[in-house]
């Protein structure tokens, strides 16, 4: 009862927000998912690329506990500044302290909380962006993509010259310790796009005294990203998880299990995986990559016994409903990759748009 109470109080809350607010902000909002925040960050980077003696650094931030140090009075000032109205600013403040807590170690213990929003709240991530709204970027060349607490910033360097890049770490670690978060160093990673012929070594970012690690490959929201911006790593990830589920598939098969239900535990449970994000990173895979993953569904339509759509068709429909949301939505921060008059705005994007841009050279 008190989540469903939460989600009538989420969408309220939405409906007074300024709808410009925090555009790089990519969830919770309206037409905007991991797709879209990896596809931006992706196309920042490669269009920068393209530029002379130019390369790119990303930094992916680990906030330590991010829903427990939530302070919220701190919350409730910028939810002023906001818009939001008194009534509901006191409640979520009421709602936020003096939350009682039981923890059994021997004897049981009993306190109030009066910092964080509760774990598996469903206003907690809402709140959290809402905290995080003015974490933006000093610079022009730098930019910080953001999903709900997973933050990346995206420094486009040129000519060598770090120092907005390396000023904005500094401002941002500045920036955390006075809202209360606390950055994991040891978790926060960083990882260097550079094509150029002549490459120097790239000394780390310092953050609090500590260096971030520079990494060949990250976790980038679901996806694997490397330094290469190949992805060959995030297609072997996908096709061994889809592989450990075809395993079951054979079993329910083996059950007797007729063919609708058999196809809709493939959709949830295998397709779901191959085609995640599969906007952002399909069109830059290669010919190998596309063929191991056309396999899965050849073994999936080998057990099932039913036609099933094939890789290439799983992503011409997420491009189209992909185009769809973007041009019917003016505030989409997404490139616009169609022609206003041109029919092809919902089919396959082109060569040069967000879904399928190369670095040059590749």
């Amino acid at each position: 009862m008190m989540k469903c109470f939460e989600r009538l109080v989420m969408r309220h809350i939405k409906t007074q927000l300024p709808p410009a607010l925090d555009p790089m902000q990519f969830a919770y909002r309206p037409n905007r998912s991991t797709d879209d925040a990896i596809s931006t960050t992706l196309h920042l980077a490669l269009t920068h690329l393209d530029n002379k003696d130019s390369y790119v650094r990303m930094l992916f931030k680990d906030f330590s506990s991010a829903f427990n140090t939530i302070i919220p009075q701190h919350l409730i000032e910028k939810l002023s500044l906001l818009g939001l109205n008194t009534s509901l600013c006191n409640w979520i403040l009421d709602f936020l302290t003096e939350r009682p807590q039981s923890v059994r170690i021997g004897n049981s213990i009993t306190t109030t909380l009066s910092t964080g929003a509760p774990q598996g709240c469903v206003l907690s991530p809402l709140l959290f962006t809402l905290l995080t709204h003015d974490c933006a970027p000093m610079h022009s060349s730098n930019h910080i993509i953001k999903f709900a607490d997973d933050t990346t910033v995206v420094g486009l360097i040129s000519k060598n010259d770090e120092s907005a890049y390396r000023e904005e770490g500094q401002r941002l670690t500045a920036w955390c310790g006075a809202n209360n978060l606390s950055l994991n160093v040891d978790k926060t990673k960083e990882m260097v796009v550079d094509f150029r012929r002549a490459q120097s070594d790239h000394s780390p970012l310092i953050i609090d005294g500590s260096s971030v690690e520079i990494v060949k490959s990250t976790k980038f929201l679901g996806v694997h990203l490397a330094d290469n911006l190949t992805w060959s790593l995030n297609t072997s990830s996908f096709t061994k998880k889809a592989q450990q589920r075809l395993y079951f598939l054979r079993k329910l098969r083996k059950a007797h299990l007729p063919p609708p239900i058999l196809t809709m535990f493939y959709r949830g449970t295998i397709e779901s995986i191959v085609s995640s994000c599969i906007t952002a990173w399909f069109g830059n895979c290669t010919i190998s990559d596309r063929k191991t993953l056309q396999r899965i569904v050849r073994t999936a339509e080998k057990i099932i016994r039913v036609s099933l759509p094939s890789i290439m068709d799983i992503y011409t429909t997420h491009c189209i409903r992909k185009a769809h949301s973007i041009v019917d939505d003016h505030t989409h921060t997404s490139p616009s990759y169609h022609q206003e008059n041109g029919s092809e705005a919902f089919g396959l994007p082109h060569q040069d748009c967000v879904f399928s841009r190369k670095p040059s050279g590749s």
